[in-house]
């Protein structure tokens, strides 16, 4: 029996007394997918039930899919929009809200934007922009600017020595919720195949494969020496919070041990089988990326993700570069006949799984007393797309 309500509709809000009924859904729960209807009450599920609801004020789904909003654990989108074209810097805050639209689109109605702290060799410019991304996301966050819930993933490029102050003067802020370490050198970790590398960099500079090899032994034996200095202060920094710690393309066993020593509780985008298994041994979670599985494989020449899967060695999926990709990741895994997956738990690697790992325990699942942000999607030759956007109750797109 549904309980009486005052006023209901799609574009209802979630202010206080106010219910929000949806109707001949196909409800993604935790378990298993049933026809039926689920009832919002101060932005808060309340009721989940089979059948349509017969309430005159209920939202007809007319058989569509209604899913846990999308919880984004890894996306470095955000710098797309800052800049759109080689060598133009756009308004941080039309960023936040350009990168806030394809977000809300792709179906997450929570996501961490991972920003990265301290400067690479190939951006020297994101040591600049950490602070005033940061800023633009709190600004717009607190003026109701925002469709989607945005926290902050701290990348730690270990490689730049200015990583340890910048992680300092940024960590206690509100927002931030998850650090990570990563380590980007040819030859270590993401682009272990340093052949591979050296083809890229002769293609894209010009350079001779020689010339290109004598600059990558200078690069490293320097970085190297400056990564072993920042991080153990970046490890001391996430200590002292309570916010989760993950290592970043992990290709070794020695890769795993190391963070193991550290406190390490997420292994995100593992290389190769051996550092998942590794992972799982140590009984981290497993984050990989969607666009590897979407595309049919890694674009660095790494372990395929739809390996990992067969091999049940993957927990969560982050949408890394594209946004819309953990949407499509779910359904294309349910319908895959070569991995033993159903909808209910491929969708639980974008939803519920990222949820638990970032800290985030009140959402990510359609059961009662978690948060209503839920997202209705429909299905056409096997591409699923968002119909509309609810964050706490409260209709967003």
């Amino acid at each position: 029996m549904l309980r009486q309500v005052e006023a209901t509709g799609e574009t209802q809000g979630s202010s206080r007394g106010e219910v929000l009924i949806l109707s001949n859904a196909r409800v993604v729960t935790p378990e298993h997918v049933l026809h039926g209807s689920v009832v919002v009450e101060n932005g808060e599920l309340v009721e989940i039930h089979e059948g349509p609801s017969r309430h005159a004020q209920a939202v007809d789904f007319g058989g569509d899919y209604l899913l846990p909003g999308l919880v984004d654990i890894h996306t470095d989108h955000f710098e797309k929009h800052l800049y759109p074209r080689a060598h133009v810097r756009w308004d941080f805050m039309r960023a936040a809200l350009a990168h806030d639209a394809q977000i809300i689109g792709g179906g997450v109605t929570t996501v961490f934007d991972s920003l990265c702290v301290g400067a690479t060799t190939d951006n020297p410019e994101r040591a600049e922009i950490l602070k005033p991304i940061i800023e633009a996301l709190e600004q717009a966050q607190n003026s109701g600017m925002l469709r989607a819930e945005h926290l902050v993933h701290l990348r730690c490029e270990l490689t730049d020595p200015v990583t340890p102050q910048l992680t300092a003067d940024n960590i206690d802020r509100e927002i931030v919720r998850v650090i990570s370490v990563m380590e980007h050198l040819p030859g270590i970790r993401q682009s272990r195949d340093i052949e591979a590398y050296v083809a890229r960099a002769c293609k894209s500079t010009g350079e001779s494969p020689e010339r290109v090899r004598e600059k990558i032994k200078v690069l490293v034996a320097e970085k190297s020496h400056i990564a072993a200095t920042t991080r153990p202060d970046i490890v001391a920094l996430s200590r002292t919070r309570s916010m989760p710690l993950m290592s970043h393309d992990d290709t070794d066993i020695a890769h795993i041990e190391e963070g193991v020593a550290e406190g390490v509780s997420i292994s995100e985008f593992p290389c190769s089988m051996e550092a998942a298994e590794a992972a799982r041994a140590a009984g981290m979670h497993i984050v990989a990326g969607a666009p590897n599985l979407v595309r049919g494989g890694s674009q660095s020449g790494n372990i395929a993700v739809r390996d990992l899967l067969r091999a049940r060695l993957v927990d969560i999926l982050a949408s890394d570069y594209v946004p819309r990709s953990m949407l499509d990741a779910a359904f294309m895994i349910a319908a895959d006949p070569g991995l033993d997956y159903d909808l209910p738990s491929a969708v639980a690697m974008v939803t519920r799984s990222p949820a638990l790992a970032g800290n985030l325990p009140d959402r990510g699942a359609i059961r009662t007393g978690l948060k209503a942000d839920l997202i209705r999607v429909d299905l056409q030759d096997g591409h699923p797309f968002v119909k509309s956007a609810w964050r706490s109750g409260h209709r967003v797109a």
